[in-house]
């Protein structure tokens, strides 16, 4: 590879969707998602906007890449949060994480919102992905599949509600949101325990 002689600027990398995606989401997590343009990302790029589209086709198309990243980006914390873990304490593990990732990332994640992942296959194998990870924090439970699949449901609406909340200041004062989402995984984790109890009763005691 050739390296630059002294005192000159080292070569920029060319621009390719990584690099545009990359921008888009500095710019979202930095000061908000409607607060991302085209024109700025162009900007931040060094770049005019028409050259943008030869990597993305539209706004829509960026924020699609967006939503893409924050549910692969979500779905990769569960998974490493949960690891060596199992019943209450996975369950506590994978909401603190996705209560992390919000905070880290609130601009990607807000664009999980923003861009309907109903019918696009790529998004809603994504979605399916944080749902099996969750899926897997409730593996000790004895749960049947279909109480698996619920509990694992209300999980993802509790942790993105609270953190969705939480990210728009919607919690007011004087109750500390520390103090909120120990409660909140409490009463998932008794829930949890209930199903659980139902479904052994059920089943006989077995599967």
């Amino acid at each position: 590879m050739t390296r630059p002689q002294d005192g000159e600027p080292p070569a920029r990398r060319p621009l390719d969707r990584e690099r545009v995606i990359s921008a888009a989401a500095e710019i979202s997590d930095a000061d908000g998602l409607g607060k991302l343009t085209l024109t700025r990302v162009a900007d931040a790029l060094g770049v005019r906007q028409p050259a943008l589209y030869r990597h993305v086709s539209s706004y829509d198309d960026l924020l699609r890449s967006l939503s893409l990243r924050g549910r692969v980006i979500l779905a990769q914390r569960l998974t490493d949060a949960a690891v060596g873990l199992s019943g209450d304490d996975a369950v506590a593990a994978v909401g603190h994480a996705w209560r992390q990732m919000v905070r880290d990332h609130p601009g990607i994640y807000a664009a999980t919102d923003r861009y309907p992942c109903a019918g696009d296959a790529e998004l809603e194998a994504a979605v399916e992905r944080v749902l099996a990870v969750l899926g897997q924090a409730l593996r000790d439970y004895d749960l049947s599949e279909t109480d698996r699949v619920h509990a694992a449901r209300t999980l993802r609406s509790a942790f993105h509600g609270f953190s969705h909340l939480e990210s728009g200041d919607g919690h007011p004062l004087p109750h500390d949101p520390e103090d909120t989402f120990g409660h909140l995984v409490e009463l998932l984790c008794a829930g949890i325990h209930r199903l659980s109890r139902n479904s052994a009763v059920s089943t006989g005691g077995s599967r």
